[in-house]
């Protein structure tokens, strides 16, 4: 088991291990919604299944939010 930073917290998983692979154990229902950041650095979507997650690694899924004014 190694450690990494998954949205600022740790977590124990099995590296390595491949984004699309840490989208699918975290549960995330609709990953094309989803942008991911490996140690700062944004990878794009069609590398998710080929981009392997390290120890240490530090791992941001940052999730699109719609909505707007009401104006």
């Amino acid at each position: 088991m190694s450690t990494i930073q998954l949205n600022g917290k740790s977590h124990e998983i099995e590296t390595p291990i491949s984004l699309l692979e840490l989208l699918r154990q975290n549960k995330v229902e609709q990953p094309e919604m989803v942008s991911i950041q490996v140690n700062g650095e944004f990878v794009s979507r069609e590398n998710f299944e080929s981009t392997l997650i390290q120890p240490n690694d530090e791992v941001d899924f940052l999730f699109f939010m719609g909505g707007g004014s009401s104006c």
